[in-house]
């Protein structure tokens, strides 16, 4: 049977057979810098046919999962809080089918939307960050609601001292200020996430993963590029920690902006990235 090029390559269960569903959330409204990255599900969908579904990394092969590609949400993306609401939607309708629900942006406010929605469902969870960037300012030119401030917000829905940083090197003074006692922040890298984690080990967790946390010399294709960032091997093993040691209820992968990067490199890396991913999701669902 041939191929549908509409979803990620061998992404095409039916929702109701599925284990794991992919929704998109094309949406950069808040961009503070270079906007294209709500083009990013539909990149990577048609990118993911350039690689293979068998992981020489895990020995395991994408084609074996049961993983239903939804395509992206209908978003107004002219109107944020109804953006998020609509992610919020999407991501319960998954949630109430007992499925995993993995996102795939579009900026790094969707978060949000998927957060509030894991949080009706698991009020308990912790949230596991990669970024280069904090993401903790209480706003961005008097706007709460930005792809620079999402990592507050949620902080305020959580209510506690329960997000774990990674890979930081890029914030206002103020930002650090804020995470120094109420945020456990590990700057530039993965150094010490076994140890880390432990404080959160079989806990469940959002895991939230912005591309950006990768050096721009491997990951160009992003609105915020940081020098000084992370390899692609050193994330898929900071990866798979977290899925070892945590009970990873929910994931998403953000700040793809394929329209800056015409070489293509980016959207292969994040497509290879999210075929790990979701090897280690089918993996923790055994």
């Amino acid at each position: 049977m041939e191929a549908k090029k509409d979803v990620f390559i061998a992404c095409e269960s039916s929702f109701n057979k599925a284990d794991i569903v992919i929704l998109g959330a094309g949406f950069d409204s808040t961009t503070t810098y270079r906007p294209g990255a709500r083009f990013a599900p539909a990149a990577i969908r048609r990118e993911s046919y350039s690689i293979e579904t068998f992981s020489p990394y895990q020995n395991k092969d994408l084609a074996d999962l049961k993983v239903c590609d939804t395509a992206d949400l209908e978003l107004p993306i002219s109107d944020t809080k109804k953006t998020l609401k609509a992610i919020q939607n999407g991501i319960e309708k998954v949630l109430k089918s007992n499925k995993f629900p993995l996102l795939i942006g579009g900026e790094h406010l969707v978060t949000l939307g998927a957060v509030r929605a894991v949080l009706n469902k698991h009020p308990d969870i912790c949230i596991v960050h990669f970024d280069a960037h904090a993401d903790l300012r209480d706003d961005y030119l008097s706007d709460k609601l930005s792809h620079s401030t999402v990592m507050r917000r949620c902080f305020e829905e959580l209510n506690s001292q329960q997000i774990f940083q990674f890979g930081i090197r890029s914030g206002e003074k103020q930002e650090f200020e804020f995470a120094k006692n109420l945020i456990f922040m590990t700057r530039f890298n993965f150094d010490n996430i076994e140890h880390t984690l432990q404080l959160i080990k079989g806990k469940r967790v959002y895991f939230t993963v912005d591309m950006d946390v990768l050096d721009p010399s491997q990951f160009p294709g992003t609105g915020t590029p940081e020098a000084g960032g992370v390899s692609f091997l050193d994330l898929l093993a900071a990866t798979k920690t977290v899925f070892d040691t945590c009970d990873v209820v929910a994931f998403d992968m953000v700040e793809l902006n394929p329209m800056v990067d015409p070489s293509g490199i980016s959207t292969s890396l994040s497509c290879k990235y999210l075929r790990e991913v979701l090897l280690y999701i089918g993996e923790s669902l055994k």
